[in-house]
């Protein structure tokens, strides 16, 4: 086995300043993700989403996002998924953005709530039809037999749907965090990297930096 102990990687991309930065955390957002857009690298758009079961067990996977504006951050997914069965449950959630290339993170704490039908609608449309069918084929996040299995499906609802459109199931649709805490992380040298958090309080933004 490789010793981890001894990799490093130095951080001298670019620095992080609390008057370089906007008051607005989401028009901050914004510049950090067009600038991810413009430099081409890899899954920009992807993040990790964080929840909370039940029984207070953390699960984090990769999503997409498909939408940013000002009320929050979209993704979609199966409604009977873990992730869904965990928001049912507990609607707090966390978002990383890990834009490895450029030496920075975004970090975004919120709410979590469903996406209007029509909004659903609206995405669902826009689709592939691979995706579409995908969506109908996987019962996402239950056990199933075999990969042949799935394939099956995927078949016979290519068949089903030959000659005309495919709805969204009800059992899929979109969902949006609302934020109220953001964190933007820019690597620097020795470790000392810079962290700007904006926690919403008493209906405003509040800016602070943070050791790193």
């Amino acid at each position: 086995m490789n010793d981890l102990s001894s990799y490093r990687k130095e951080y001298f991309h670019a620095s992080l300043n609390e008057s370089e930065v906007l008051e607005d955390p989401m028009l901050q957002f914004h510049l950090w993700l067009e600038d991810a857009l413009k430099s081409k690298i890899e899954e920009p758009t992807a993040m990790v989403l964080s929840t909370v079961d039940e029984k207070n067990q953390p699960s984090s996977r990769i999503v997409l996002l498909k939408n940013v504006d000002e009320k929050g951050f979209s993704f979609f997914t199966n409604y009977n998924s873990k992730k869904a069965k965990d928001i049912i449950k507990n609607p707090k959630g966390s978002l990383l953005f890990p834009w490895h290339e450029m030496e920075r993170q975004v970090r975004v704490q919120g709410v979590i709530e469903k996406v209007s039908e029509k909004e659903s609608d609206e995405y669902f449309r826009h689709r592939p039809a691979g995706s579409r069918i995908g969506a109908w084929a996987s019962p996402q996040s239950e056990i199933i037999p075999s990969r042949e299995y799935l394939e099956k499906l995927e078949r016979e609802l290519k068949e089903e749907f030959v000659a005309e459109s495919i709805p969204r199931p009800p059992y899929w649709g979109g969902y949006r965090l609302i934020p109220n805490l953001y964190e933007f992380w820019q690597g620097r040298e020795n470790r000392l990297h810079d962290r700007i958090e904006y926690i919403y309080e008493k209906s405003r933004w509040l800016k602070r930096r943070l050791a790193p």
